[in-house]
């Protein structure tokens, strides 16, 4: 089986420096505490974003859909957009990357002083981690196409967990793709609480017909950029 995600495996990302609250750190040094709220409970947000030619591209809406998951989740991020995205580019520039790059950008509420879920608990300030990885698409995924299919695991609806954040909690999606695995496909399809399809486990979903594009009204997906 294949992926959307797959890519061409690059040896230069054995030795890529991570940022970690201002500081970089070998890969095979990078690490959070045991008591840090990503870790025990998914509690944060973060982005995918590919550096290519030079150029962070849509990095404007990748930071106002964070900063936006940050705010309706009421955790202060503690830095500005600005600052964030220099802390970015300081990444990159660390590691001299310049294209077909994806960095992975993940802000959690920060270390706790008990594992417990109320954020009353948590003591200090935000972690913040960038994770920069040389990821070149595989060609074969252009060659071979992927298969999906449907899965039985549905979108939550708001009241439950809105899925317009982007947060460190991805168990829907993972019970989706577990699903898919099971059926044999590479993307698995979701349907919305109302029995609607919704989105694949980590792609949003369009259907081209006639020249027109039908597609679920957005209200359980993730807003695509």
């Amino acid at each position: 089986m294949g992926s959307t995600h797959d890519y061409e495996i690059d040896v230069r990302n054995e030795n890529i420096m991570i940022y970690i609250d201002g500081q970089f750190f070998h890969r095979s040094d990078a690490k959070v505490s045991v008591m840090d709220s990503g870790y025990l409970l998914g509690d944060g947000v973060w982005e995918g974003i590919r550096l290519y030619n030079g150029s962070l591209m849509h990095i404007d809406k990748h930071l106002d859909r964070l900063y936006n998951g940050a705010k309706a989740i009421e955790m202060d991020i503690q830095l500005s957009k600005k600052q964030m995205q220099s802390a970015i580019r300081a990444t990159i520039e660390k590691n001299a990357m310049l294209s077909d790059v994806h960095i992975r950008l993940i802000v959690s509420r920060g270390i706790k002083k008990t594992p417990y879920q109320d954020p009353k608990v948590t003591i200090g300030e935000p972690t913040i981690v960038i994770i920069p990885e040389y990821k070149k698409t595989d060609p074969k995924v252009y060659e071979n196409g992927i298969t999906i299919g449907r899965v039985p695991i549905i979108r939550p609806s708001d009241n439950i967990l809105s899925t317009h954040y982007n947060t460190l909690s991805k168990l829907n999606c993972i019970l989706a793709s577990i699903e898919a695995n099971k059926k044999g496909f590479d993307e698995g399809i979701m349907n919305d609480p109302n029995g609607n399809i919704s989105t694949c486990n980590s792609t949003n979903l369009f259907f081209v017909k006639e020249n027109k594009v039908l597609t679920s009204k957005g209200d359980y997906c993730l807003n695509g950029i």
